[in-house]
């Protein structure tokens, strides 16, 4: 890719950002009813079984990672997403509060820049576009570079539903050929950015003197403790670690399990198709997962166990499903399987009071992951209260499995999402899952109220009328 922005890219950025303007006037003064039929559209157009299946998989093809037969279940997000947008006003009056006197209306956010990852080519365009349609948004996605013509074909579609609804297709425009310094330039010239990718992506977003929502890293780790249901915590665990084959930031790196019931767990995490590597094993793991420099090596991202023993050189029976290396004691930067691991393996760990997997669980995130997100297996509320007020994660699950909960569930109240906010820990801006309502200004209607002055003696407490030098 080349280093400098060319002319020629900087004149296709400022005619992609014309169209975009131009399309977002087109429905500047549309109702709800007519929002909302457009994101239906949208998301059956991209979301339903025969195309979002085709897509899915090709992107698979293209990218050379992630799961060919699994991946096309991540259509139901785009159906989730949906629901959770038909469900929240978008223009107008949004919300209203009596006693205080205040009225909020929402507004577009203007032109969006939506970079997308090599990991989800084909789902993010139409989750994002979902929801930045319905606020009377437009977006220009700029793809990774290695799966640039899956999300092209995937805005083709988009475009596609907008005319099915009666809507302008440049609400949606892709760039064909991706570059670093045209990414950037995209960032620098349009109202908002939506990062969804690695650490480098989202550093250059924040960078781009434009307002960006960014993700940060994970390294989810789970704790097991001796009140868990070890089979539902298993199978569970398998979901989670096996979708898409763990190229999920959400994906269970860690398991942190009572030693009481440790050997159980791990019998269990077997039945569910888990092989426990030997030491020697996990040495020629390191050896073939992390590069002189510490950085992941790509053949074994986001696939089969099978393949990652392969290139470790060692083999593994064909009907397992995961890699599970013990890990007790081994965390720090020097310790790579404490670190996210970005495919079908993860770390496991024992303790032995609670007080010890709070700690387990605190240096693990001092190592990786903070901000990003934790889950548990327990039937104790205490033990759930206390990993929430310690762990510096932006999401807790709780007997869930993670990858399968952390951005939104039919089966939990999380906001639906492909972006998961990792606040002020993870170096993002905010911790919420990354929806519609960041996709919109809001102006606020304050009208007089009665008087809401609590008397001095009321504020200041004990302290009040003391003598101060």
């Amino acid at each position: 890719m080349g280093k400098e922005l060319t002319e020629n890219d900087r004149n296709m950025a400022a005619d992609m950002l014309a169209r975009a303007r131009a399309a977002m006037a087109e429905i500047e003064n549309w109702d709800q009813e007519r929002l909302d039929r457009l994101s239906q559209a949208i998301a059956w157009y991209a979301g339903n079984e025969k195309t979002f299946t085709r897509l899915a998989q090709q992107g698979v093809d293209e990218s050379g990672i992630g799961d060919r037969e699994g991946r096309p279940a991540k259509r139901f997000k785009i159906h989730m997403v949906l629901r959770d947008v038909l469900r929240t006003p978008s223009t107008g009056i949004v919300e209203v509060d009596e006693e205080k006197g205040l009225v909020k209306y929402a507004k577009p956010a203007g032109v969006i820049a939506s970079l997308i990852p090599m990991t989800n080519p084909a789902m993010t365009p139409p989750v994002t576009g979902v929801s930045a349609a319905n606020a009377r948004n437009a977006v220009i996605f700029s793809p990774h570079p290695r799966t640039a013509h899956t999300t092209f074909e995937m805005v083709e579609v988009m475009r596609a539903a907008c005319r099915a609804a009666g809507a302008p297709e440049d609400l949606f425009q892709s760039i064909r050929k991706p570059s670093i310094p045209l990414t950037q330039h995209l960032m620098e010239i349009c109202d908002l950015t939506l990062a969804t990718g690695g650490k480098p992506m989202v550093k250059a977003a924040y960078s781009s003197g434009r307002p960006a929502y960014g993700v940060g890293a994970g390294n989810s780790s789970i704790v097991v403790d001796e009140t868990a249901d070890l089979d539902i915590a298993a199978q569970n665990t398998r979901i989670s670690k096996t979708s898409d084959f763990g190229s999920g930031c959400s994906a269970d790196g860690n398991i942190i399990i009572q030693r009481s019931i440790y050997d159980d767990m791990v019998k269990a995490l077997e039945a569910e198709g888990g092989y426990l590597c030997s030491a020697e094993e996990k040495a020629m793991l390191e050896a073939a997962m992390w590069d002189e420099k510490g950085n992941r090596t790509f053949p074994t991202i986001a696939c089969p166990p099978q393949q990652t023993s392969k290139v470790a050189g060692f083999s593994i029976p064909e009907d397992r499903k995961f890699l599970m290396v013990e890990n007790q004691g081994k965390i720090g930067p020097q310790h790579k399987f404490s670190k996210e691991k970005l495919t079908t393996l993860m770390a496991l760990y024992h303790f032995d009071t609670f007080d010890d997997a709070l700690e387990t669980v605190s240096r693990i995130y001092n190592t990786g992951g903070k901000g990003h997100s934790c889950g548990i297996y327990s039937h104790n509320d205490d033990h759930i209260d206390q990993l929430a007020r310690l762990a510096p994660v932006s999401r807790m699950m709780v007997r869930q499995p993670q990858s399968k909960a952390n951005a939104g569930a039919w089966t939990n109240g999380m906001p639906m999402t492909s972006s998961l906010g990792c606040g002020i820990w993870g170096g993002n801006i905010t911790n919420e899952n990354v929806t519609m309502k960041h996709m919109m200004n809001y102006t606020w209607v304050s009208r007089p109220i009665p008087e809401d002055r609590p008397s001095e003696p009321d504020l200041f407490g004990e302290f009040y009328g003391q003598e101060v030098a």
